[in-house]
Formats: structure tokens, sequence, C-alpha cells
């Protein structure tokens, strides 16, 4: 009796199939990537902390139910942002020729001193805390986007946007000095307290 030979299946096509499959999810899957608080963390240093007068530290507090205490006072949020306006651009050592604000020599020095320090505690909601913060970066946003148009007719929000568009046909590296130099004026010092 003659041994008959097994059929072999032709596995050509099944690794085509499964090549296709491997190119359909690859090219239909998107990747979720995870959005949070752009914070710059500042350099490992070992050096002593400089000396800070209380007079230039904003103090703001939110407590567990959600309730503001600025500067020992009970706040609205909506009030937030213009308090935090009056103390960064006070220049109470009058140092500061572009302030605007009062002069208390009470209040903050000059916006380069001038310290915002945020502190929540644990049953604070996600939702309040975000609220203040942004009212806080909305006040330095504010007052750099005054300075911008002060010094170079633009605002500093439509400076960032310029720099960040590739299609901008003006000098990058002169509009990255301005914005520099902006930055310089209002440096944004928010400190959040554990």
């Amino acid at each position: 009796m003659a041994k008959r030979a097994a059929p072999e299946v032709n596995a050509g096509s099944m690794a085509d199939i499964a090549f296709l499959l491997l190119i359909f999810f690859l090219v239909t899957t998107t990747i979720e990537t995870d959005s949070g608080l752009n914070r710059k963390l500042p350099p490992i240093e070992e050096t002593e902390p400089p000396v800070i007068k209380q007079k230039n530290i904003f103090t703001v507090l939110l407590n567990g139910q959600d309730q503001l205490l600025v500067e020992d006072e009970i706040m609205e949020i909506k009030d937030l942002r213009a308090a935090a306006i009056a103390f960064l651009d006070n220049g109470g050592d009058k140092s500061c020729s572009f302030c605007t604000g009062k002069k208390d020599p009470e209040s903050s020095d000059n916006p380069a001193k001038a310290i915002i320090s945020l502190k929540n505690e644990r049953e604070t909601k996600y939702k309040a805390y975000i609220a203040v913060q942004n009212e806080l970066v909305a006040a330095y946003n504010e007052l750099r986007n005054k300075r911008a148009q002060a010094l170079y007719g633009t605002s500093f929000a439509e400076m960032e946007a310029n720099f960040k568009d590739v299609n901008w046909p003006g000098s990058k590296d002169a509009l990255k000095k301005k914005i520099e130099q902006i930055k310089l004026d209002y440096p944004q010092k928010l400190s959040e307290v554990q």
C-alpha cells in the first residue's frame, strides 16, 4: 500500500491577513496622553533660601469648605484677580518705573520680589483649587498683557501665539527677547505650599 502525502495548508494568505490586521490596528488606535498642570520645578541646589520680607508674600488659603482667605480676610474668587494685580503691581519701594499701583510701603516692593503663596487643605475640591489657581495666573497674564501693550503695541498672549506659530513671518529671535523681557518685568512666582 502506498503512503499518501498529507495535504499541506497554504499559510501564505494567513500571514498577509495578520499583517493587514496589524497595520489596521496601528493606524486606527489612538494613544491617550495625560494632561496636567504645566509647572517647572526649580533646579536641585544646596543653597540657602533667600530672606523674603513678609510684605512681599501674598497669602491665599483655601480651606476644606472651599472658602477663600486672602491676606487674613475672607474673599470671593471673583475678587481674587484684582487683589493679586494690586499686590503684584504695587511698587512699594518705588524701584519699579512701570508699576501703576498705589506705591503702598506696607505691600509688595516690586513685581520681581512679589510672591504669591497658595495653600489648600486636603479636603479642598479640585474644581475650587483650579479656579483659584486660574485667577492667580490670569492676574500675571493681565499684567504681562498690559506691559507688552505699553512696550510693543501688542498683547503678551498674541506675542506667545506668534512665537508658537511656525508660519509667522517675523523674526523669532527678536520676538523671543521681547517675551523674555516681559517675563522679567513680571516674573510668575507662584508658590504652592503643602
